[in-house]
């Protein structure tokens, strides 16, 4: 399979992210502020495309508040910085076993599993251009935690989204996950143009190898729209592995905290690196407007409170 490299190149920004990095850079945004305002500087520095989570705004932790994501929505939409918003939907899928000798009762401390209407509340309430759906159950680096996403909710999730006119973004941590999006499409659960988010290296997906890489892109119909990241140090040689391989590219401090070594990062540092790597190979960047025309994306305001 030959390569054929993207020369119109979309970037992702992925702001906060849900994982446990709060505490480890003062650059992480916790408040629906700071993540909105950090949202805006990616958006200046060449981001065409911001996907955000919320925390708590004390602490840090990672949350599914619909307030939250209402204020982030409004206060990115009020900025005069075009952007498309893509929230996540990953939150509520969180299971956590108890110790491996007695899983169960669960840990209810770390378990969080709601319905498919409750995990799509807050799309249907700011009404995003995009959000995801992370198409497959996997486990992460924790011991007893398990992403859970069974067919049956992937089905009643991706039908809610489609019916609220938001495109989902298949986040694939594996060939599997390609492979139910698919099914999916086959199915009219969801409807073209396809979005897709390659996600290598998460422990325990897919490896950020590029014999891993290049079969995840080969498992990736040709006429799907995708974008691909790794995370940590590998942030942004997978900027220029996607562009080669002909995709789009996601950065953000939901990947990696670091611009260099002992340096610490902010999400539009991290843009401003990719802009350039991406321009240096001879592609362009392009901006909000042409990825709605790609996308099929209709730019509205939230639901009316």
């Amino acid at each position: 399979m030959p390569l054929a490299m993207n020369h119109e190149v979309f970037i992702t920004c992925a702001v906060t992210g849900s994982g446990a990095s709060q505490d480890r850079s003062p650059h992480v945004p916790r408040s629906p502020k700071q993540i909105a305002d950090s949202a805006i500087e990616a958006a200046k520095a060449g981001a065409a495309i911001v996907h955000c989570h919320v925390r708590d705004p004390s602490s840090g932790v990672p949350g599914r508040d619909r307030a939250m994501f209402r204020e982030v929505t409004e206060r990115i939409r009020e900025a005069g910085t075009d952007v498309v918003l893509n929230l996540t939907a990953g939150m509520g899928g969180d299971l956590v076993t108890g110790p491996v000798e007695r899983p169960l009762p669960l840990d209810e401390a770390g378990t969080d599993m709601a319905g498919a209407t409750e995990r799509v509340a807050h799309v249907a309430e700011c009404r995003p251009e995009i959000c995801t759906l992370d198409c497959g159950t996997m486990n992460f680096a924790e011991a007893g935690y398990v992403m859970t996403n069974t067919p049956g909710m992937l089905r009643a999730m991706g039908r809610m989204m489609t019916d609220l006119g938001v495109r989902p973004e298949i986040e694939a941590f594996d060939t599997g996950h390609l492979w139910f999006a698919k099914q999916l499409l086959q199915e009219g659960v969801i409807e073209d143009p396809v979005l897709v988010q390659l996600c290598m290296g998460v422990p325990w997906g897919a490896p950020d190898d590029l014999d891993t890489f290049m079969a995840m892109v080969r498992n990736t119909p040709e006429d799907w729209t995708w974008s691909a990241f790794s995370i940590g140090r590998n942030e942004m040689a997978y900027v220029a592995a996607a562009v080669l391989a002909g995709g789009n590219v996601r950065v953000g401090l939901e990947d990696n905290l670091w611009l260099e070594k002992g340096v610490l990062a902010t999400n539009g540092q991290l843009v401003e690196r990719a802009v350039t790597i991406i321009e240096n190979m001879g592609a362009r960047v392009i901006g909000p407007e042409a990825v709605r025309a790609r996308l099929k994306l209709q730019k509205r305001a939230p639901v009316a409170a």
